[in-house]
């Protein structure tokens, strides 16, 4: 127990080379995995046990936790209690941590992204989560769910439950950003219509990949993607429609206002194009998801707590009245306001003028320049700064920069947010008992043939950026190296330039099975 403790990921002939060196007595492989297996059940927990008191932890998180939300939906009844009806077996589960609630309303951003992730245990399911964005451009985990099966019903469940934590209805005019998932894109359209619903755009690329796969088409996808004006996104479509027709009508058959910031609204107060939010949020499950259920549980908990405390350490090493990040964005477009000239027009509207016949028009009243950029992330651009300076310059009345600065970006907002925490839980020992006379029982299952597997499923691209990445190295390396003994071998022997002899008739160019007689080479 205290090997697999300090080391869960420990492997079997290690351990039982341990034991042998400790002990002195021989233990064959097949015990040491028993008694592995068994000791990990004591450490962890007991997958099938843990549903017994799944009730018990729910409500020790709400009475420790306040304003916390846990729904927990139960099957049928199982097969096994038809006439006594005592248990019924695990659907899904919704958890909304009071604190994180708060904390994401203070936040000011209407954005959430929504991902899920393969559950590792003897029983299938699957997390679903809701991530948002904080004031310094960093995850901040909402709610999160554990369900039997990715479909329409189970995301449609999910976003009924964060509705009523975020008081969102079918009318709200909120933004999301998926990979399109399965049955995702149903779900959002029925419950919130007027709702924004941004795609992935590296999954759009992926799916791009599978029939033009060369960096020209990712290129034009990109520059169609990341103009913030129709007039530029209507320049680079038709730059594309030249370079390759079926690509074009390929990608112009997904609707622009999911993919491409000249269709995006400044409603979020982000232009994000992709859904790194989950991405980087189930990397950190990655140890968790293999876990018994109320474990897993924890495993989320227990991280938004440590995560909460991380960035409050970071909080106190700030100062100014931006978040970092606010500050670099217009540290970088300060410096660039320099090289433009703004005129007075009337009405308080500009036209700025700067290197490489860039011309628009800032329209002080509205708090808008044609450009967009201040539109969509909140934060001044290089045309409006240029306004300010040339303001300041004749003597008018300029408030301090940050003032022309979305709330989200202000370092107070950011303090905010994280004010509110993630309470401590007992011990189970400790945990209140549930009255409920009903039983739960794991969800029914069928085991997988196989190992099961832990790492994520690599897209093409990041196969092809590991298969690039391996030929350069094997271009740096020596003879030596080949075969894994130099400083960049994989320490795995390879048959590659290596000459097969036979062992019946000792010539080369062939083995004892295929060995007919015949002379080497």
């Amino acid at each position: 127990m205290d090997q697999v403790e300090s080391n869960p990921t420990i492997p079997v002939k290690a351990l039982q080379e341990q034991l042998q060196k400790k002990y002195g007595v021989g233990f064959s492989i097949h015990k040491v995995f028993r008694a592995k297996a068994y000791a990990k059940k004591i450490v962890v927990g007991d997958y099938k046990k843990q549903y017994e008191v799944l009730r018990d932890y729910i409500l020790e998180l709400q009475s420790t936790n306040p304003d916390t939300t846990v729904k927990l939906e139960l099957g049928d009844v199982s097969e096994s209690n038809l006439v006594n009806c005592t248990s019924r077996c695990f659907k899904r589960i919704y958890v909304c941590l009071g604190g994180m609630k708060k904390g994401f309303k203070a936040c000011l951003r209407d954005f959430l992204g929504l991902d899920g992730a393969h559950m590792k245990g003897p029983y299938p399911g699957l997390i679903l989560n809701a991530v948002g964005l904080d004031s310094n451009n960093g995850i901040y985990p909402l709610a999160y769910a554990i369900v039997e099966i990715e479909n329409c019903e189970s995301w449609k469940w999910f976003l009924e439950c964060l509705g009523d934590d975020l008081d969102l209805h079918a009318m709200s005019n909120f933004t999301f950003v998926s990979d399109r998932q399965k049955g995702l894109l149903q779900a959002v359209s029925q419950l919130f219509p007027c709702a924004k619903h941004r795609f992935c755009l590296r999954h759009i690329h992926e799916n791009m990949k599978k029939q033009w796969r060369t960096k020209e088409y990712k290129d034009h996808l990109w520059d169609c993607a990341t103009a913030t004006t129709v007039t530029e996104f209507n320049h680079f479509m038709h730059q594309f429609s030249l370079y390759d027709k079926s690509a074009y009508e390929w990608l112009k058959s997904i609707p622009p206002q999911h993919w491409a910031k000249s269709h995006f609204t400044g409603r979020a107060t982000t232009d994000m194009l992709l859904n790194n939010l989950c991405e980087v949020f189930n990397g950190k499950l990655v140890d968790g998801r293999d876990k018994p259920i109320i474990s897993c549980l924890e495993f989320i908990r227990e991280y938004m707590m440590k995560r909460i405390c991380n960035v409050l350490k970071v909080q106190q090493k700030c100062v100014g009245p931006l978040t970092p990040i606010a500050t670099k964005i217009m540290e970088k477009n300060e410096a660039a306001a320099t090289q433009y000239i703004a005129e007075w027009c009337g009405d308080e509207k500009y036209q700025v003028k700067g290197p490489w016949n860039d011309q628009h028009v800032v329209d002080m009243h509205e708090r808008v320049c044609i450009c967009r950029k201040w539109e969509l992330i909140g934060i001044p651009c290089r045309h409006m700064i240029s306004v300010l300076y040339n303001k300041a310059d004749h003597g008018e009345g300029v408030h301090e920069l940050h003032t022309y600065v979305h709330k989200v970006h202000w370092l107070q907002t950011w303090k905010t947010a994280y004010g509110y925490k993630v309470e401590l839980i007992k011990g189970r020992a400790l945990w209140p008992r549930s009255e409920c006379p009903m039983q739960i029982t794991p969800p029914l299952h069928r085991n997988q043939p196989g190992r099961s597997k832990r790492k994520r499923r690599q897209s093409m691209e990041e196969k092809s950026q590991s298969k690039s990445q391996s030929q350069s190295q094997r271009s740096d390396v020596g003879p030596s190296e080949i075969h894994g003994h130099g400083p960049h071998g994989s320490g795995k022997l390879t048959r590659k330039f290596v000459s097969v002899a036979c062992s019946k008739c000792g010539n080369k160019g062939h083995n004892s099975r295929t060995c007919k007689g015949q002379g080497g080479t």
